[in-house]
């Protein structure tokens, strides 16, 4: 007696090898029964051929059964998939409906899903492309392995929040997926609002950049977790706009440091080295910088109103060779202050304190010194071109200055 494999419509897998028998509705019954499908109407050769006649069957051949859709040919690996019809499906060949089952292999792994799912929330996007209905012309066909299965050579771990994504309008990542990597599939696939969601995440997730500027509060844990008896180095640490006022940072090293628009008022500043930082634009007014070491500090536009830089045990404040222009000085208390070679171009020196100060060398040009006390201040080759001497307190000797 001759036997026959049977399979669904339009699949090479999952058969079943069938006994002839003695009529054609015999063998379809048969076939129906053991493929559970109910009520199978046709046969089909390989090539497509209808079965009407039970003597055209030999044994061993292959056949398919259908029920009343029509024939599907069966897909080889490279050839373009011609419908998405499944055991069961009546749609016809060519005609797709949203409701039809893909399996996608992406990078070996395999994903079930609908057309519909792929299609309909980013119509524009690549996955849509290739799955949309020819008569758009914007059909892409994409190759299949020996299942039948649509072969995309991506990573199937970052695919995976992707067809999430498209299934429900959410983005979830477990907490070993690097949002990165998910971010680059779904710029390939040009799921565009995915893309706007990822960047976020992505950005959020950043570590902070140790460039950025450090805030007050990153600053207040450092200081309430370093001990009393230790020195807290911020060294080229930038502080750019930061606010530390009235805050008490006696002894710290700001070396290098990038203070540029920093709101220092009323901060105890006492001994601290600023050695080449950048204070331009700073606010330090009232603040105490006792001793100070500022070395070649920028200090330009800066203001300053009412510091108090001397100290009663004798330390002086040592700013040689610091760029002051356009510094704002107004009452404060600098008496043997260090400001040799400094440059004081159009600074504001109103009613300052300037006793026994070392100006030796320093360019006061433009400088209004209105009001101030330089009772044994050292003047020697400093520049007072256009500067303002207005209501000095006590008179200049002639063995201060050569100019």
């Amino acid at each position: 007696m001759k036997r026959v494999n049977v399979f669904c419509n339009g699949k090479s897998t999952d058969g079943k090898v069938v006994l002839v028998g003695s009529s054609l509705e015999q063998l379809l019954r048969e076939a129906g029964r053991k493929l559970a499908l109910p009520e199978p109407r046709k046969l089909y050769t390989a090539g497509g051929g209808l079965i009407d006649d039970i003597n055209l069957i030999r044994d061993d051949d292959v056949l398919y059964v259908c029920q009343a859709e029509s024939f599907v040919p069966l897909l080889q690996r490279g050839q373009k998939r011609l419908s998405f019809v499944t055991c069961g499906s009546s749609t016809d060949t060519g005609q797709k409906s949203d409701t039809d089952w893909i399996t996608l292999n992406v990078g070996g792994h395999f994903f079930t899903t609908t057309r519909s799912t792929l299609t309909t929330k980013e119509p524009s996007s690549m996955l849509a492309r290739m799955f949309a209905d020819d008569d758009a012309g914007l059909a892409w066909h994409s190759s299949v392995d020996s299942s039948g299965a649509f072969l995309i050579d991506r990573s199937p771990r970052y695919f995976e929040p992707i067809l999430n994504y498209l299934r429900h309008g959410e983005l979830v990542l477990d907490k070993d997926t690097n949002p990165q990597g998910v971010l680059e599939e779904a710029r390939f696939f040009g799921i565009v609002s995915l893309v706007e969601r990822l960047e976020d995440v992505v950005k959020e997730r950043q570590p902070p950049d140790d460039r950025a500027p450090i805030t007050r509060r990153e600053f207040v844990l450092r200081l309430l977790a370093t001990p009393s008896n230790c020195e807290l180095r911020c060294q080229g640490i930038n502080f750019t706009g930061a606010d530390l006022s009235k805050l008490d940072l006696r002894y710290m090293n700001f070396k290098y440091a990038v203070l540029r628009g920093a709101n220092l008022t009323g901060a105890n500043l006492s001994y601290c080295t600023f050695e080449r930082a950048d204070l331009s634009q700073a606010k330090l007014d009232t603040a105490n910088l006792l001793g100070v070491k500022m070395l070649c500090v920028n200090l330009e536009h800066a203001s300053l109103q009412g510091c108090n830089f001397e100290d009663p045990a004798g330390s002086r404040a040592n700013l040689e060779g610091a760029n002051m222009k356009f510094v704002n000085l107004e009452g404060s208390h600098m008496a043997a202050i260090n400001l040799r070679v400094a440059t004081l171009k159009n600074a504001n020196l109103q009613n300052c304190d300037l006793r026994g100060a070392v100006l030796a060398g320093a360019d006061l040009m433009n400088c209004d010194l209105s009001g101030c006390d330089l009772q044994e201040a050292n003047l020697r080759g400093a520049n007072f071109q256009g500067a303002a001497f207005e209501l000095m307190l006590n008179p200049l000797h002639m063995s201060q200055t050569v100019r």
